[in-house]
């Protein structure tokens, strides 16, 4: 059984001081979660008073971007080893805005995830299509694409520390979301992907999330979907009401 992992990314948004305040609600409101994983991706400069602060919780901590080299001379470049040392275990891979303003490729997004597996750190691999590839019928053949050109490389032991995130561009912050079924028919495509690649045991134990305009109005209906076993969450991660309400869909 798939465990469902929902997480936020705060992309551009809370200083240390905003960023403890959001994680002192997430953690007065969370209860007692033992069926499903959450994790919250603060800004790198929010990650270690965040990590000191969620160590031993139930809330996990990741970062949003990772370089694929360990050290050297790469001005600006934050290493997996330098994440796992602030409390990291998860990092976002192949965001769509990384690839648009940052210039990721799959192959680069390939080298950054076996740098994190490398790290010890669990890797949420994003692929996504655009509206007009959507709109032109080749949102199925783009995201797979995706999906093979980021796991290149990567074994069935490895595969079992990577999560896929589904995030369909033309959705993310636009308040437009995939219908349930549209959402589902993705994540069956991914999954029937990872069944060419790796057999369907594998393929059966990898968490597929989706993002995109994910709100607490509607993710009761995306999480109820088959294939869909998680959420990566934008702006509505950014209130702890609503990243609550969120995290503990029916």
């Amino acid at each position: 059984m798939r465990i469902p992992i929902i997480a936020g990314n705060w992309k551009l948004y809370k200083t240390v001081a905003e960023g403890r305040e959001l994680v002192t609600g997430l953690l007065a409101g969370l209860g007692a979660v033992t069926d499903r994983e959450v994790v919250v991706c603060p800004p790198y400069t929010a990650l270690f008073p965040l990590g000191e602060l969620l160590a031993n919780t139930p809330i996990a901590l990741g970062a949003q971007e990772v370089f694929s080299e360990t050290q050297g001379a790469f001005t600006g470049a934050v290493a997996p080893q330098m994440l796992r040392d602030v409390g990291c275990t998860y990092v976002i891979v192949g965001h769509s805005e990384r690839r648009q303003f940052f210039g990721d490729t799959d192959a680069t997004v390939n080298r950054k995830l076996h740098a994190a597996l490398a790290g010890g750190l669990r890797p949420i691999m994003c692929v996504g299509e655009s509206k007009p590839q959507r709109d032109s019928g080749q949102a199925e053949p783009i995201v797979t694409a995706q999906v093979r050109g980021g796991l290149v490389n990567v074994s069935a032991e490895q595969l079992l520390n990577v999560v896929i995130a589904y995030e369909p561009i033309w959705a993310i912050g636009t308040g437009d979301t995939a219908t349930a079924a549209d959402a589902q028919a993705m994540h069956a495509a991914i999954r029937a992907t990872l069944v060419e690649l790796y057999g369907d045991e594998a393929a059966q134990t990898v968490r597929i999330q989706y993002g995109g305009s994910v709100k607490p109005d509607n993710v009761d209906e995306l999480m109820s979907q088959p294939d869909i076993d998680g959420a990566l969450v934008g702006g509505a991660s950014l209130k702890a009401d609503s990243f609550l309400r969120i995290i503990h869909f029916q």
